[in-house]
């Protein structure tokens, strides 16, 4: 089931909402939306859970005003979504930029409504290369992307799409992967794409204090394996599952060994099993 969710004035977030149980918040990448899911949620939702997926604003079927593209308003968004839906005993799980937005959510928010964490690819703490920070690429890379965007955005979003995953995949998924993308406003992307590049989650790893899985593909050459590891190293208590055939893509390069780990970590996060 469809729906929309007005989370501020004149803005609407589409939600798709879909099984019976604990729910499970599934927070899509950069520039993605929802439908990156349906591998996970077919089978998810077969277990007894409640999966809710969320196009962030100007992804997908949401609204995509001019404002709005900082990770505290996206991290906001899913606030007003899980507020207006009454979930309890939630696990948030972000891929990629929704990886980094959930991450805020749970040391902006004090991890309200949601009793887990699972971070696949997440671009977290921060992707951009300084001088005292020698991980991800150098600012210059995402303002090529973000150029890209602005003269010829089919193209900068195929060529993103081109370093996505590890292993092959047919010529019919790569085109309806790369359709994902084309499905986000223009604004989205762009703003998405300089939120990506100038936030900065260092301070906040060491608050999230919920229990936390980190998936991450060995090969991934959009957000480097080492991203994960800090993640696991800031996050208190978080277990990190690497993924060696995997890239960027571990949601589709190992399909069955991601869903199987995400829901070992949802059983691991169920009530019964925390007393």
């Amino acid at each position: 089931m469809g729906f929309y969710v007005e989370v501020e004035h004149g803005v609407k977030i589409f939600v798709e909402d879909v099984g019976r149980g604990r729910p499970v918040v599934f927070i899509h990448g950069w520039p993605a939306n929802r439908k990156m899911w349906e591998y996970q949620t077919n089978v998810v939702s077969r277990h007894g859970y409640r999966c809710i997926c969320i196009d962030l604003r100007g992804f997908g079927n949401s609204d995509a005003p001019l404002h709005g593209y900082t990770y505290n308003r996206m991290a906001d968004d899913i606030r007003v979504v899980a507020e207006a839906l009454g979930l309890q005993e939630a696990t948030l799980i972000g891929f990629s930029m929704g990886g980094a937005v959930c991450i805020r959510y749970i040391t902006r928010h004090a991890a309200r409504r949601m009793r887990g964490l699972i971070l696949a690819a997440a671009a977290a703490p921060h992707i951009t290369r300084h001088p005292e920070y020698p991980y991800g690429q150098p600012s210059s890379h995402y303002e090529t992307i973000i150029g890209g965007l602005e003269t010829d955005r089919p193209k900068a979003t195929a060529d993103f799409g081109a370093a996505f995953f590890h292993k092959p995949v047919s010529e019919p998924f790569r085109a309806w992967f790369d359709g994902l993308g084309f499905e986000a406003s223009a604004n989205g992307a762009i703003r998405g794409m300089e939120a990506l590049r100038d936030e900065d989650l260092r301070a906040e790893l060491p608050l999230v204090r919920v229990p936390t899985t980190i998936l991450h593909g060995k090969y991934d050459a959009i957000v480097p394996f080492k991203l994960g590891e800090l993640q696991h190293k800031a996050i208190p208590g978080s277990a990190l599952v690497p993924f060696e055939e995997s890239g960027h893509g571990l949601f589709y390069d190992e399909r069955e060994k991601f869903n199987r780990e995400l829901l070992n970590a949802l059983k691991a996060q169920t009530p019964e099993q925390r007393r």
